[in-house]
């Protein structure tokens, strides 16, 4: 199987802990971490420190992010032609509905809901891997 890579977009040292904690038995999976909004856009478009990043196959992304946040990544990454057809998972803790529909307005491909539990938080991660990394067929990165 081919290795696959996700882009990790959250600022929360617990929760980027518990997603990798979750993936830890995930074979071919690789996950590069960006900590604010920025970063995470300079290295989807492989920008100055980031020119030799790897684009990934799947963005999970959180809304609250410093900088700038997961609502304006989301925006920028589906107004990119070079990056539109990367999936973008929004995994957040926000519940709120102008959210939600903001982020499927701005072409999120699934919006989560952050579980607040380790067991519920690891199942959440594992559906994700299955779907996104295992069953569906994900376009070619340029």
């Amino acid at each position: 199987m081919k290795e696959r890579t996700i882009l990790l977009v959250e600022d929360n040292p617990g929760d980027v802990l518990l997603l990798e904690k979750a993936l830890e038995d995930a074979e071919g999976v690789v996950v590069t971490v960006a900590r604010t909004g920025d970063e995470a856009l300079g290295r989807l478009r492989r920008e100055g420190a980031f020119a030799q990043a790897v684009r990934p196959d799947l963005v999970i992304l959180d809304l609250n992010l410093p900088r700038i946040d997961g609502r304006e990544v989301l925006r920028q990454i589906k107004e990119d032609r070079e990056l539109l057809r990367i999936p973008v998972v929004v995994l957040t803790s926000s519940k709120a509905d102008d959210d939600i529909d903001r982020c499927y307005e701005a072409h999120a491909n699934c919006y989560i809901i952050k579980p607040s539990g380790w067991e519920d938080f690891r199942q959440v991660v594992q559906e994700i891997k299955r779907f996104w990394l295992r069953t569906v067929r994900l376009p070619r990165q340029p």
